[in-house]
């Protein structure tokens, strides 16, 4: 295996955050009273529990840089993910950045913002 590295994301609770991530394809390949790895294709989450988290309050967020985030956009919409910039979970349409990227911005019911990136 390459090295890599993974994001450390916080849940309030286990079983809803397996549920919310299992609508936008992710299988959950390890889980233990401590922590749970989620994976989708190449793309992996871990979580550790966090549950008097307040997500208004949370700053965790991650980059899952994507060949087709167009494709994975509407896989949250269809999993009913709201879109707007105020609210948990919620979903913002992507855009071109000052950096030349296309970005879209999802944050989970946690409060975790993960960026959405297109691959150049």
């Amino acid at each position: 295996m390459a090295d890599r590295a993974t994001p450390n994301l916080p849940a309030r609770d286990f079983d809803t955050t397996e549920r919310f991530y299992a609508k936008l394809g992710f299988e959950r390949t390890w889980r233990d009273g401590g922590w749970m790895i989620l994976r989708r294709g190449e793309v992996q989450l871990e979580f550790f529990p966090h549950p008097h988290l307040d997500p208004s309050e949370s700053s965790f967020g991650c980059c899952l840089r994507l060949d087709d985030m167009p494709a994975f956009v509407e896989i949250c919409r269809a999993a009913g993910i709201s879109a707007g910039s105020s609210g948990f979970p919620r979903l913002q349409a992507p855009q071109r950045e000052h950096s030349g990227l296309d970005i879209a911005y999802l944050v989970d019911h946690d409060g975790s913002l993960l960026r959405l990136v297109q691959n150049a």
